[in-house]
Formats: structure tokens, sequence, C-alpha cells
């Protein structure tokens, strides 16, 4: 099964510590080398995007930063993994490296299986 993480965090974007960083890199290189990991990325602040919407039946774009976001995506990871229960523990690990690595951090890694095949 394929599943993308998100992790979210609340208020100001926070940059990672460098220890944080060392870790994750070492955990993404574990799984790239594994095959399980297949893509992932930090996203720049939300002052550099834009949102396209519809409401009202009408098309808008709305340029950053987005005054009404009580989270913020910071990242993400796709995996290829066995079921949603590794899948919960491969979440687990990525943000035990948060709580180690980055006191008083706050965030969410949500998962989600792709539809189809």
């Amino acid at each position: 099964m394929r599943f993308m993480y998100l992790v979210t965090h609340p208020g100001p974007p926070a940059n990672p510590a460098p220890e944080l960083l060392e870790a994750m890199h070492k955990l993404a290189e574990r799984e790239i080398k594994a095959g399980r990991m297949l893509d992932n990325g930090g996203l720049m602040p939300v002052e550099t995007g834009a949102q396209v919407r519809i409401k009202g039946g009408k098309l808008s774009v709305i340029d950053g930063p987005f005054v009404e976001a009580k989270e913020v995506v910071g990242g993400y990871a796709i995996f290829e993994l066995r079921d949603k229960e590794e899948a919960v523990a491969m979440a687990r690990e990525f943000m035990q490296l948060h709580l180690d690595h980055m006191p008083g951090w706050e965030g969410t890694c949500e998962l989600r299986a792709f539809a189809g095949p």
C-alpha cells in the first residue's frame, strides 16, 4: 500500500534543529535503501505559495500567507508499506525524532493511503 504523510504544525514556522535534520536524513536514507520511502521533502513557507480556490461558483487565486490557516503543512513523504499498522509505526518513529530533537515543538503527521492500485 502506498501512503502519504503530511506533517503539519500550528503557529509560525520554526527552522528544524540541525540534530533533527541529521536524524531525519538518516531515517530517510535507511528507508530509501530499503525501498519503502519513495519521495519526501520539506516545503517552503506559505508566503511563497498560493491557493487556487472555487467559492460561490468562482475561481480565485490567493497569494500566501494565508491568514485563516490554523496549521501549516511543513513537509511530506510517500511510502510503500505493507499495511496501515506499518504506516503508523513509521509515522511514530518519525515523530519521535521531533520529540527527541526539538523539545517544545508541536505538530501532527497525518498519514493517508492512496486510492487505487
